[in-house]
């Protein structure tokens, strides 16, 4: 018979042993646990007949035409299902831990395979998740303008031993005109925030946990109110590295890419920029001047990253200084000036 279990003991289970999610497709690729596997018990089109008939018949229809659509995969199921097992275990979900993942659990342990069934399934993954971003008791926020080296700073500082999240990392986006350069095409906001809440998963939340300041939108991913209302009240390490120094950053971040992809994010910006200073900066970016190019979009990114500082406390503004572009240095800086606060 198969064990059920809690979120909390689902996650540590899922440390060794595969997740099997067992909703249709479209809910899966809606967003999903981390590294689970999907073996749908319907299609979408058979999850939509039974449940069209589930509201016009009632319960027990339904179930019969579930039956009669499930039982020619039982065996494909239990397969599938051996090659996933790791030491002939497995963990499984559906929505809300019903009728679809009780059912594929017999069927997995009548073949003998050791079963978890998660309480609550998916949705209760979901609600504990974000239940678990409220009870972070501290919160760090790096902030800074652009082309400060944030990212890599960051990376350092986890390499110090501290919690880092690395909110652009997820959401495949740096979080400017410019963001999806170089990166992975965006996920639903959804799976952004499953993964966001999987990395909680691993956090000790008694200890300090350092974010990058953020809008409340990465791209098009959003960072979750019960976070980003947390992250708005936490304290801010704004780091002030020199312009000319940020432009060299931004400069060799950027040249690998081609022109027509650069001038089209100068131009998602026009509108705050000015069609004086749009039609400069395409100018110089055909000439191959990026260090100026760079100088005119930073006059509307640093005027809009201190619009936004000027909304937070004042108590919780913290400058740091920096006369180098070095993260390594940096983050030990920060490190120091944090714990001595």
């Amino acid at each position: 018979m198969a064990t059920k279990v809690d979120v909390e003991e689902f996650f540590k289970l899922s440390q060794n042993i595969p997740v099997v999610d067992v909703r249709s497709p479209g809910e899966f690729e809606l967003g999903h646990i981390p590294g689970a596997y999907n073996i749908p018990i319907f299609t979408n089109e058979e999850r939509a007949i039974v449940g069209t008939i589930y509201k016009k018949q009632g319960k027990e229809p339904a179930v019969f035409q579930g039956l009669d659509i499930v039982g020619l995969k039982l065996r494909l199921f239990a397969e599938k299902a051996k090659e996933i097992a790791k030491d002939n275990q497995i963990l499984v979900h559906c929505w809300r831990g019903g009728m679809r993942s009780a059912s594929m659990a017999w069927l997995f342990e009548t073949v003998g395979i050791k079963t978890y069934i998660l309480i609550g399934g998916y949705k209760a993954f979901r609600n504990y998740g974000k239940q678990l971003f409220t009870k972070t008791k501290n919160i760090v926020i790096l902030g800074g303008l652009t082309g400060s080296g944030k990212t890599e700073i960051l990376k350092n500082i986890e390499l110090n031993g501290e919690q880092v999240v690395d909110l652009e990392g997820l959401a495949h986006h740096k979080g400017s005109a410019f963001g999806s350069l170089g990166q992975q095409h965006q996920k639903t906001n959804e799976q952004f925030e499953n993964d966001l809440m999987h990395e909680w998963f691993k956090l000790d939340l008694n200890k300090p946990v350092w974010l990058e300041d953020e809008s409340h939108s990465i791209g098009s991913n959003w960072i979750p109110f019960e976070l980003f209302d947390l992250m708005r009240e936490a304290s801010v390490l704004k780091i002030e590295i020199p312009k000319n120094i940020r432009i060299k950053r931004l400069v060799k971040e950027y040249a690998c890419f081609e022109k027509p992809f650069l001038k089209e994010c100068i131009q998602r910006i026009g509108k705050r920029l000015g069609g004086q200073n749009v039609k400069l900066a395409v100018e110089l970016l055909e000439k191959g001047k990026l260090d100026e190019v760079a100088n005119i979009t930073l006059s509307y990114y640093d005027k809009s990253y201190n619009f936004g500082l000027d909304k937070r406390k004042n108590n919780t503004i913290h400058s740091i200084p920096l006369d180098t572009d070095n993260p390594e240095k940096n983050a030990k800086i920060l490190i120091d000036f944090y714990k001595s606060l």
